[in-house]
């Protein structure tokens, strides 16, 4: 464990404010101006319960570092309430509540290996890509008429997450989508194995 100051926040930074676990979501320092000090805005996520907290910090605070072990574990299921993950080496298994997970768990994965973070013995979360490639399972039949760049339609996602994508998109096409707002980014660069 370490001391940070509150300019140095970084996303994926864990902290301890008033005794819970946060894990750091997005920072960004802004320069104070004449004899106004700066401040950083920070969006945390509590890892006990997920629960998102929007904060400033003055560029003074000294804030406590945590430092998480990490664990590359096996998603196994979800049975709605938590996601179960297997060690493949000791097949130990672990439950994380999916509220503490946050968005990420509607795009677990079966067989996905990713790293799952722990504080004191205990599974707090997983580091999760920002960005994954889903496939439409069903959208309406792809527009091509001018002018209708600006119109979104419904789609929805092999993981059964319902988005809104552009009107060219088809079912079947492979798209990337940011897991914190579910949001289209663009076509997959390359096809995804089945």
């Amino acid at each position: 464990m370490g001391v940070v100051a509150a300019p140095e926040l970084r996303p994926g930074m864990a902290l301890r404010l008033e005794g819970e676990i946060y894990k750091v979501v997005t920072a960004d320092y802004h320069a104070g101006g004449g004899k106004m000090p700066g401040v950083t805005h920070a969006k945390l996520r509590n890892l006990a319960t997920g629960a998102i907290w929007e904060r400033r910090f003055r560029p003074d605070e000294r804030l406590e570092e945590v430092e998480l072990e990490r664990q590359t574990m096996q998603f196994l299921y979800t049975d709605g309430e938590a996601s179960t993950f297997m060690n493949p080496v000791t097949f130990e298994q672990v439950e994380i509540a999916n509220e503490r997970l946050g968005p990420v768990a509607r795009y677990l994965q079966p067989e996905m290996t990713l790293p799952v973070e722990f504080s004191a013995g205990q599974p707090l979360g997983v580091v999760f890509p920002p960005v994954v490639e889903m496939r439409v399972t069903d959208t309406p039949p792809p527009v091509h008429s001018p002018g209708s760049d600006n119109v979104w339609k419904e789609a929805t996602l092999e993981n059964r997450v319902t988005i809104q994508v552009p009107p060219f998109i088809a079912p079947g096409e492979v798209i990337r989508v940011e897991v914190q707002t579910g949001t289209y980014l663009e076509r997959a660069k390359t096809e995804k194995k089945k």
